[in-house]
């Protein structure tokens, strides 16, 4: 069965309402100063990767049976379930390319009706993190990196392609995409972003589609 299009979100803040890396934070008692240099990042402040590198490093020694606390704690955008189910039934796909990790998102997109994700990997070290991340960094160009190629696994071509995200690691994967939308998103991308989705509710997006 062909793909018709290709829907590609990010995830912390758009697919759900939380920021994993906080989160994950609060169980080192350091939730604040996270979500403060969290916040720097997703407005542009920061350079992405360094920024991740140094909120990674304030996880270190946290176990990774924390992670179950963490998924109980997070909440999916009101409609994604509904976006996605449309997508499908449109014969789409839909993707998530996110600056967050694949510890959570591994568990959590299969219930949300995601296809295909990508995501940053911590380093583990008996079953405590190290404070450092595993791999390449999951960074703008990543994000629009693994849209295309999505894009052209499925044989669809750009044009066909929506690109959904809140902050400044988004406006790339934005801007490649035949449509590129802000959604729950900070100044800059509300700014820069072809079309910004005011309600915080991925319902609106289901117009949009193809």
């Amino acid at each position: 069965m062909t793909t018709r299009f290709l829907v590609v979100l990010d995830a912390d803040s758009t697919l759900i309402r939380n920021e994993v890396i906080e989160l994950i934070a609060d169980e080192a008692g350091r939730g604040a100063e996270v979500a403060a240099a969290t916040e720097a990042a997703m407005r542009g402040e920061t350079d992405f990767a360094t920024s991740l590198r140094s909120r990674v490093q304030a996880l270190a020694g946290v176990p990774t049976r924390a992670f179950e606390r963490v998924l109980s704690r997070i909440e999916p955008t009101p409609g994604v379930r509904e976006l996605t189910a449309a997508v499908h039934e449109r014969g789409g796909a839909v993707g998530v390319v996110s600056g967050g990790f694949h510890e959570i998102l591994d568990s959590l997109a299969p219930t949300l009706g995601v296809d295909v994700w990508r995501a940053n990997r911590l380093e583990v070290r008996d079953g405590v993190l190290t404070g450092n991340v595993s791999g390449d960094i999951v960074d703008a160009d990543a994000k629009a990196h693994h849209l295309a190629e999505w894009a052209s696994e499925r044989g669809v071509p750009l044009t066909r392609t929506i690109a959904i995200g809140d902050g400044a690691n988004d406006l790339k994967m934005i801007a490649a995409a035949g449509l590129g939308l802000a959604f729950n998103a900070k100044p800059r991308v509300r700014a820069e972003a072809p079309l910004v989705i005011g309600p915080v509710d991925l319902r609106e997006v289901i117009p949009l589609l193809p």
